[in-house]
């Protein structure tokens, strides 16, 4: 996949400001998309986009084909007559700065089951389209729709714990749980229809101001998960839902221990042999509503870390080989070419790269990670490929001001290589970084709007291996100065991103 050179900005849904404690799909959405227009940028990153499960996190999702129901926006109902002014009238006073995740689940699902009997209890403009919804989206839907509303009824507790009828699937139980929550069921598949009409729309808006949006795909699925309850056969789990073998990365300098994940494992074998269908939808499904996929852990699909089930670290493990090209010359098969970015960072191999290359998918370099002795310089700037990607930091990371102020007063060499390397002895070492990224060879920057923002660490997104606190920054619209996006808009001109269009020159040439 070549993009030409461009530059976006990572930022989150959730990390929009608005009334109503969580950044959704309302006009604030679509404000973002006019500043990134007047700041020149042509990608918009976000993380990954489905239902949240335990810690909020948007890489452990209830589901790899639902959308996050909290996205979706009051305002927008209120014009669509789904909702009154008076429904909306009494709005708790949330935290500006910060998701409140608890708080605002309580609301919106107050407001999404208010704008569902408003739905049922009369005709009204969507009941076609959200019957052609359900149709068309019937052999992820129905199962997820299902599977959301036992989730509510047993307290949110996972499937494994629930009666052996349903962990099974057993034909009869399932149709009497099916009759029995056919309310419910209506209920989530209801609100599946209005994200997928709220996103389509700013989608269209996104890419009608030429800009593109990125999203991001873990390579694995949550246990506590639709297609994992619905698809045990294509897990690495047993018939009652007790891991086999699950996900995670050995230790290394980043973690004594390892990474424990706990994801369940994908059988590749028993999917080779339905051509990767199941791998297909998703990528197909995923392309609706973002432009270009970031697929996490890449190099998961080269060789993979299994863990034994039930292990309480990640130190005792195994490689094991994984798909490699068959996957995606399955996928270029059935999708044609692949619009991914491989995320192809920590201990990567030579087989890793060649896959990556072979599909032409761009790689992703971190400048945080190029600076000092023991990091890894092949994130400097002159070593990158033009098929690239280049960020200055990504949402697992600190901010990028916040990092160098730690790093400012430790003995490891990382500031004063940084400063020597850039030759920059001022005080915004995150702007020069930023300035860096954008002339580099790189074709694509993209800069999380913390960076741009010149945040410390009170903005980070995520602490790995922390649960509680995180995914909870939003930005405020004061934070955006006047001449911000006329700052960016002149970078993207600056360092030709994208291209200027020249003219060719004719030279006259003598027999």
């Amino acid at each position: 996949m070549n993009l030409n050179r461009k530059a976006g900005i990572l930022l989150h849904i959730t990390s929009l400001p608005n009334e109503y404690g969580i950044g959704d799909l309302g006009s604030n959405a679509y404000k973002f998309v006019d500043f990134l227009e007047s700041a020149g940028q042509k990608l918009w990153q976000i993380l990954p986009i489905g239902p949240t499960g335990y810690g909020d996190s948007p890489y452990s999702c209830f589901s790899a084909f639902a959308g996050n129901h909290l996205f979706i926006s009051p305002e927008i109902l209120l014009n669509d007559g789904l909702l009154s002014e008076k429904d909306i009238a009494d709005i708790p006073e949330f935290s500006k700065q910060k998701t409140e995740y608890n708080k605002v689940k309580e609301y919106k699902n107050s407001l999404l089951k208010k704008a569902f009997q408003n739905f049922t209890s009369k005709e009204n403009k969507f009941n076609n389209e959200f019957n052609t919804f359900c149709n068309e989206n019937s052999y992820w839907l129905d199962d997820y729709a299902f599977y959301m509303s036992l989730k509510d009824w047993h307290n949110q507790d996972e499937w494994s714990k629930w009666e052996e009828g349903l962990v099974k699937r057993d034909v009869g139980v399932l149709k009497v749980w099916s009759d029995k929550l056919a309310d419910e069921i209506l209920f989530h598949k209801f609100i599946q229809f209005l994200f997928n009409y709220q996103w389509l729309k700013l989608k269209e808006y996104a890419n009608s101001k030429d800009i593109k949006i990125v999203g991001d795909v873990p390579i694995f699925v949550a246990n506590d998960s639709s297609e994992v309850w619905g698809h045990k056969e294509l897990f690495t789990i047993d018939e009652n839902g007790k891991a086999i073998s699950v996900a995670g990365v050995p230790p290394d300098y980043f973690s004594k221990t390892g990474q424990l994940w706990g994801n369940p494992l994908f059988k590749w074998k028993e999917m080779e042999k339905n051509d990767y269908n199941w791998w297909a939808n998703r990528v197909r499904h995923q392309l609706k509503y973002i432009d270009i996929l970031r697929i996490d852990h890449f190099r998961g699909f080269d060789a993979f870390w299994e863990i034994p089930g039930g292990a309480p670290t990640a130190e005792k493990g195994r490689w094991v080989k994984g798909p490699g090209e068959k996957i995606f010359d399955s996928l270029k098969k059935q999708l044609g070419e692949l619009p991914i970015i491989a995320e192809d960072l920590g201990v990567i191999t030579k087989s890793v790269n060649e896959l990556r290359d072979k599909f032409n998918l761009p790689g992703m370099n971190i400048l945080q990670f190029a600076f000092g002795d023991g990091m890894e310089n092949k994130f400097l700037p002159h070593n990158y490929k033009k098929n690239s990607v280049v960020y200055t930091g990504t949402h697992d990371n600190d901010t990028t001001r916040g990092y160098f102020e730690k790093e400012k007063n430790n003995k490891n060499n990382i500031y004063d290589h940084a400063q020597e390397y850039l030759n920059y002895y001022g005080d915004d070492l995150t702007f020069e970084l930023i300035r860096t990224a954008y002339c580099s060879a790189a074709d694509i920057v993209i800069i999380p709007l913390q960076d741009i923002l010149n945040l410390g660490t009170e903005a980070r997104m995520n602490f790995p291996g922390t649960l509680g606190g995180n995914w909870v920054w939003r930005f405020t619209w004061d934070q955006i100065t006047e001449n911000l996006s006329a700052k960016y808009k002149h970078f993207t001109d600056l360092y030709e991103r994208p291209p200027k269009v020249r003219g060719d020159v004719e030279i006259d040439v003598e027999d």
